[in-house]
């Protein structure tokens, strides 16, 4: 006997009701991943430390007066000494580490074959050495392609630890709530690929563009090593990456206490990431006399509070300088326009968003910030730059009464790296305005500042000027909701 037809009304009913159901999932699961507890021993804010070692490091790119281009640069063969030479533990952690992303040709250094050769001339020279890179599943598109690099560092026995990012918070909700209920269950395969690679060659899968929807990262880029002569540090703005050698960049080594803290942070993610703590030694290498200097390690959303506790203390007498590839931050717009207002000295000197990896962009979002601050009095310039980016990240702010302090790292000053959702390193230093490193970094930033008539390094604000609404109430959107790759 043949069952009754179900009325069109209780099908309705039934719909309407799963519906509503996996509305109520969506949502929950879009606040939970915006609101849950962050993995142990992320957003941390380290203790003060005595270092007798600081050193500042830059890559350079700049037209001289006849519109030669130069560059000059000093933090990869710095990096790669501390890995090579580090006879107990050497531990890297790099956001971009392939040959793919981008273009890289003539004019290009092999830097992410270059960090490989260095663990492995290392390793190489005794047995009984620890060695490990952590670094962002985007070097293997997410499990969609293999990592030859990664292939001959685990050949090599040095630990590649890809970053685990579903335990972070989710920057772009809107898309990645969706991803967490339908998509991620699934994995990934760099076999069976259909879809064109946007960076490199062969095919992808789907769940390739599906997870790099997400807009999150490792960005971080450190080193710590143990050697002969103690524990070194190094946070930096630069990525060991091909089609990112000719950018600009800073970095700071140091020794110290801080390095201890530097490789907790990384025992941290490493541990999340592969499910267990590594067995790295752990490191006191405290200075027992006061030193001119002092160095702290940030990471995540700690950095954000150090930039806008620096920039609030500063009022008539005192100088902020900012050198930033992106900044969109809101607290941080609103905190440089506000010390203008008290009488300080702020200059900026912003990334023109021209280029990336051989594309050319719109602008945002640097164009419509220097636009707002531009607006309200504060000095703007640009970096000259003519193919590759002004990707340094750094903070600086002198007091009149002579102290000065220095914020450098991973991280742009953007909502995705400064509100817990990326993770990110950086170090602040403070001391005297006298001390040699911060003469070395004031003098870094005038110069790009001002140029030099053989070094033209900075434009005026006129010279990439965009005053489209448009373009502002873009990205203003864009920073607000996540839907954006700052």
């Amino acid at each position: 006997m043949a069952r009754p037809p179900i009325p069109k009304r209780l099908k309705r009913s039934w719909l309407l009701r799963g519906g509503l159901a996996l509305a109520l999932l969506y949502i929950a699961t879009l606040v939970w991943h915006q609101l849950k507890p962050l993995p142990e021993g992320v957003n941390v804010t380290g203790p003060w430390r005595s270092a007798s070692v600081v050193r500042f490091h830059a890559d350079s790119t700049w037209l001289d007066a006849a519109g030669v281009q130069h560059s000059e640069h000093t933090i990869f063969p710095h990096a790669f000494s501390m890995i090579a030479a580090a006879d107990r533990l050497a531990v890297a952690d790099f956001f971009l580490v392939n040959r793919f992303a981008g273009q890289a040709s003539a004019g290009y250094r092999p830097l992410s074959a270059q960090l490989v050769d260095a663990f492995m001339a290392r390793d190489a020279s005794g047995a009984g050495r620890s060695s490990a890179l952590v670094t962002d599943p985007f070097n293997t598109l997410y499990g969609g392609v293999e990592q030859p690099l990664f292939t001959r560092l685990r050949q090599s026995d040095v630990a590649v630890i890809e970053t685990d990012l579903t335990r972070l918070r989710d920057p772009n909700p809107l898309w990645s709530a969706a991803w967490r209920i339908c998509c991620q269950w699934f994995g990934n395969a760099s076999e069976g690929g259909w879809l064109p690679n946007l960076v490199g060659e062969g095919k992808v899968t789907l769940r390739t563009y599906l997870a790099m929807l997400n807009f999150k990262a490792n960005h971080r880029k450190t080193v710590a090593v143990v050697d002969a002569q103690g524990a070194m540090g190094l946070v930096t703005s630069a990525n060991p990456h091909d089609a990112s050698s000719r950018h600009d960049n800073v970095a700071f080594s140091f020794n110290g206490a801080a390095v201890g803290d530097l490789l907790e942070s990384e025992r941290s993610v490493a541990a999340f990431s592969s499910g267990e703590p590594p067995d790295w030694p752990r490191i006191d290498d405290a200075i027992d006399a006061p030193t001119p200097l002092q160095i702290r390690i940030l990471t995540e959303a700690a950095i954000r509070d150090a930039a806008l506790a620096m920039i609030a203390e500063a009022g008539e007498g005192d100088a902020v300088d900012l050198l930033m590839f992106y900044l969109s931050h809101r607290g941080i717009v609103r905190a440089l326009i506000d010390a203008h207002k008290r009488g300080a000295r702020v200059r900026v000197l912003l990334d023109p968003n021209e280029d990336a990896f051989g594309r050319k962009k719109n602008g945002i979002p640097n164009r419509q910030v220097a636009w707002e601050l531009h607006r309200a009095g504060v000095p703007v310039r640009w970096c000259n730059t003519r193919g590759e980016q002004c990707h340094s990240k750094m903070l600086v702010r002198r007091t009149a009464e002579g102290a000065m302090q220095v914020l450098a790292g991973s991280a742009n000053f953007t909502r995705r790296n400064l509100d817990n959702y990326n993770l990110e390193t950086n170090v602040q230093i403070r001391g005297p305005r006298e001390a040699p490193l911060m003469h070395t970094v004031s003098a870094f930033f005038e110069t790009r500042w001002s140029n030099r008539p053989e070094q033209l390094h900075s434009l005026g604000y006129n010279r990439y000027a965009d005053h489209s609404r448009w373009r502002y109430w873009q990205y203003r959107f864009m920073e607000a909701t996540g839907l954006s790759t700052f």
